[in-house]
């Protein structure tokens, strides 16, 4: 089989990873790819939002399956693109993917089909938005009603944050954003919950947590997410049957009345009130880092779990997991969400103890002249399996000690909900 996987990120060097030890692959396509995947697959320069210029090149290369990273191709309809041309490709279509294209479409859906979620308002414009502030209670979460990469959410304590969010977002700091979501603050812990999905089964594809904020201690700015672990502290059979029974089957029912089938991966983002589920977002591919944390511990043939998605037979496929603890570190670009340096070289990869437990995924990577330069803010997704987090979280930072980049910086806090309590 020929793969070409859509991205250029941790995620997307994760999933090329774990689909080169398929023995159904000879050959891995990476649209762009990174440093990283260009170890494992063969890079390939291509817009992501040139469909045209995407399939001509898996016609001409005769590619069997396209395996979709990120969510911008997903929400723009590249899988109803590629479908009606006669290609095979894994990730949910258009409408689908308006669970995370637009915040609002989610609210409206969880209003209809009672999933539990926090109280929420919707404004079109700054003036309006201000008014609501002026009443509201704080703390006040407010979101872009858009694609920000993680980054368009607000948690604001008082009213002058809360204006400075509504400006910020209108005034485009996370692309065109046509309305803006107030919610209620839950007070409680967040979890990461995914499942895959072909339209009629789904199956439990893990669970972790993740570390949003930059600093340590989760303070500071939000960001694409420093680390995780997986699986999270907080999942349980018990939380996971009111999760599946309050929020993903509503959820798929939902997307099943507008006449489609949900098939891909979807990622809840929840926060866990007193035991009680509360969805906050929805993605609708795999989370990152989430992806680097939880595939390494996938023990099932990845391919064959997306060749039965496509062929809607997931129920014939028991997806296996290993027992082991998972953590991630994401080693990021000084400067790290705002203003960041490029093209800086880093050495001593050869340093580094890599193996079946401990593993290195790019993400803001370039390889010249077989150097290794960073490129983005996230750099470099440090991964260490073992029976407990704190081995794991010690493996990877004595890996980051040895690497000795002194251009970055990483959270050494990773999983401390779960070692330090």
């Amino acid at each position: 089989m020929k793969i070409a996987i859509l991205g250029s990120g941790g995620r997307e060097h994760a999933l090329a990873f774990k689909i080169s030890r398929s023995n159904e692959v000879k050959k891995i396509y990476c649209i762009p790819g990174n440093a990283g995947t260009s170890e494992i697959a063969e890079n390939i320069s291509i817009d992501l939002g040139n469909f045209k210029n995407i399939y001509n090149f898996l016609k001409q290369n005769n590619v069997d399956l396209v395996v979709v990273g990120p969510e911008d191709p997903l929400v723009n309809g590249i899988v109803d693109y590629l479908e009606k041309l006669n290609i095979k490709i894994f990730g949910p279509n258009k409408i689908s993917s308006q669970l995370e294209g637009s915040k609002i479409f989610t609210k409206n859906l969880c209003k209809n089909y009672n999933i539990p979620t926090a109280a929420f308002g919707v404004f079109e414009n700054a003036e309006e938005s201000f008014k609501y502030i002026n009443t509201a209670k704080h703390p006040l979460v407010i979101k872009a009603d858009n694609l920000a990469a993680g980054k368009g959410v607000y948690i604001c304590r008082e009213k002058a944050e809360s204006y400075l969010a509504v400006k910020e977002i209108f005034n485009g700091k996370f692309g065109i954003a046509k309305n803006i979501l107030f919610e209620e603050f839950l007070e409680g812990e967040e979890m990461s919950y995914f499942i895959i999905s072909d339209g009629i089964t789904f199956k439990y594809f893990g669970s972790a947590q993740d570390h949003k904020r930059v600093e340590e201690g989760d303070k500071g700015k939000n960001t694409g997410g420093m680390g995780a672990y997986s699986p999270s502290r907080l999942f349980n059979k018990k939380l996971e049957q009111k999760i599946l029974e309050k929020i993903i089957k509503p959820t798929l029912k939902g997307i099943n009345d507008l006449g489609t089938k949900y098939k891909g991966f979807l990622y809840a983002g929840l926060m866990i009130v007193n035991n009680e589920p509360f969805l906050i977002e929805y993605n609708v591919r795999m989370g990152d880092p989430e992806c680097q944390t939880i595939l390494p511990t996938l023990n099932t043939d990845l391919v064959k779990i997306f060749q039965s998605c496509i062929n809607e037979k997931l129920n014939e496929v028991e997806i296996k997991w290993t027992e082991k603890k998972s953590l991630c570190v994401v080693l990021c670009s000084n400067g790290y969400p705002e203003k960041y340096k490029k093209n800086i070289i880093i050495n001593n990869f050869e340093k580094l103890n890599l193996n079946e437990n401990n593993y290195v995924f790019h993400a803001g990577t370039k390889k010249e002249d077989n150097k290794i330069y960073a490129t983005g803010g996230r750099v470099l997704n440090f991964i260490s399996l073992s029976d407990n987090f704190i081995d794991a979280r010690e493996n990877i930072h004595k890996n980051l000690e040895k690497l000795s980049w002194n251009e970055g910086f990483y959270r050494k806090d990773i999983g401390y909900k779960v070692i330090d309590r």
